[in-house]
């Protein structure tokens, strides 16, 4: 995006900015820019708006490709209020997802989780587990919470701190006492809470599931990551009628009522540079846009290609290697969605180690843990007879043998849907060759949120970089990937933009 202010991959100016891909990190900055009083144009690679959020359409079914379900939709709220009179839920119909969530175990066993009710999430736990699986559930969340209030500002709604190391270093998660050993002990990574604190294999299952959703292996992932189970129990989670896609188009046309410039099949190669600051970009076609401001949407490693000039120095945030991507399988059904199916089920496989083990070396599991989703919105089948389903699972970027990879996925989904291969029409497998086809992420990878603790292994790289005018924005720099974080993103690009580098964050 450039502005003349300007943004590119997102950009902004009062003059404007420039951007150059629509994701919803860029398109929030966008918006918020223009309201500012800057000129903004943003400049997307591909044909269309939205980032991941992309639809497939085909013999009257349609699909979401990329995420099915909205968290924390606070965020886009904010947006709109920001940034015009009609308020999101005028530009969208937003539908809590409830259950929350449902759960197929390794030993057949089944929960559903209501949406935003922590008691009706113990009470479910209790029923479907035993109360001593509740108890250790509920006092875990306890602590969840307690790491979500430490963190959650320095972390989420405030610019990376320049003493970022305070982050790195601090674990937001508590200590627990030791019964036996008579003092406290605190757990480093994901695994460990599970592994100590809730100890059945059912509730660590579905306590790691939250991290590899994201495709980081809970045997590294610092133990803050227990905001993320949190997160979806306190602030529940909602589906966009119609599908996310739908949220991207609202977005795009709220950008369009602020007057931002949207070029499509413009490929920004090079960030330009005068006076020692960000001056514009140029274009695959040779041409050039002068902006006084760029915002980037684009992974670090490509960034600095585009400015030919390394962007990070020593005392910043470590660079994250590129994480895993997802594959997806759009499964077109006869016969109706059955009444009272949950919008959401988590099938987990019956073997995590080996599953675990094979995506750390870069491999494809024997059986992956897949995540079914079944909308009940009749904008998605072409008619109440049919039922329009997805299947995803992380994949290791650059895989080989996804179409295999593809069969297990619905073998592990038909332990949730009775009779699927019976029912299919036919069925399309979206791999992360087509990720990174529509994102521009390389290898398809799909950016996870930033966490605390770890040396700052799960940090992103701040929204400012060591280039005057030059900013970044989306799931690959501050506070990282997902929805809710890519929209605080842009939140925070355009805080850092108007108010300068003194900026702090939303009160």
């Amino acid at each position: 995006m450039c502005a003349r202010s300007a943004t590119k991959g997102g950009g902004t100016t009062k003059g404007g900015p420039r951007k150059s891909h629509a994701g919803g990190g860029g398109r929030g900055a966008a918006a918020r820019l223009a309201v500012a009083g800057h000129r903004v144009a943003v400049y997307e690679r591909t044909e269309t708006y939205g980032g991941a959020l992309r639809r497939r359409e085909r013999d009257g079914f349609a699909f979401d490709t990329g995420p099915g379900l909205l968290p924390l939709p606070a965020v886009y709220r904010d947006l709109f209020v920001k940034t015009g009179r009609e308020p999101l839920e005028e530009c969208v119909e937003l539908v809590q997802a409830d259950p929350s969530s449902h759960h197929v175990f390794a030993d057949g066993t089944r929960v559903s989780l209501p949406n935003a009710s922590r008691a009706g999430v113990v009470s479910a736990v209790e029923e479907a587990l035993g109360a001593d699986a509740a108890r250790r559930w509920g006092d875990f969340l306890v602590r969840a919470r307690e790491a979500w209030d430490r963190a959650r500002r320095p972390l989420l709604e405030e610019p990376l701190w320049p003493n970022w190391e305070v982050l790195a270093e601090r674990e937001p998660y508590p200590a627990v006492p030791h019964r036996r050993l008579l003092r406290l002990r605190k757990a480093a990574t994901l695994a460990e809470v599970g592994a100590w604190e809730l100890r059945d294999p059912r509730l660590r299952a579905l306590l790691e599931s939250h991290a590899l959703t994201f495709g980081l292996d809970p045997r590294t992932t610092p133990a803050s990551a227990a905001v993320l189970p949190y997160m979806e129990h306190a602030f529940g989670t909602w589906y966009v009628r119609g599908g996310l896609r739908e949220l991207a188009r609202a977005m795009y046309e709220r950008c369009l009522a602020r007057r931002v410039e949207f070029h499509f099949g413009a490929e920004v190669t090079a960030v330009r540079e005068k006076d020692g600051r960000a001056a514009g970009v140029e274009l695959a076609d040779g041409t050039a846009a002068e902006a006084d401001l760029v915002v980037a949407g684009v992974g670090p490693g490509v960034l600095e290609r585009m400015c030919g000039t390394r962007l990070r120095g020593e005392g910043e945030v470590p660079a994250r290697r590129e994480g895993a991507s997802r594959t997806t399988v759009l499964l077109a059904l006869r016969g109706p969605r059955p009444e009272g199916t949950p919008h959401r089920t988590v099938v987990h496989t019956r073997d995590r180690e080996a599953e675990l083990d094979a995506l750390a070396g870069g491999r494809l599991p024997a059986e992956p843990t897949v995540t079914v989703l079944r909308p009940d919105d009749p904008a998605l089948v072409p008619d109440p007879g049919h039922e329009a389903v997805t299947v995803t699972a992380v994949t290791p970027a650059g895989a080989d043998g996804v179409g295999e990879y593809a069969e297990r996925m619905v073998t592990a989904a038909a332990r949730t849907v009775p009779d699927l291969r019976d029912r299919l029409l036919w069925h399309e497998v979206r791999t992360p060759e087509d990720v990174a086809r529509e994102t521009g992420a390389e290898g398809g990878a799909v950016p996870a949120p930033a966490l605390a603790a770890a040396d700052g292994r799960f940090l992103h790289a701040s929204n400012r970089t060591r280039l005057p005018g030059l900013f970044t924005v989306g799931g690959w720099s501050h506070p990282g990937g997902g929805l809710p974080h890519a929209g605080m993103s842009g939140a925070l690009v355009a805080g850092l933009v108007v108010e300068g580098p003194d900026f702090r964050g939303s009160q």
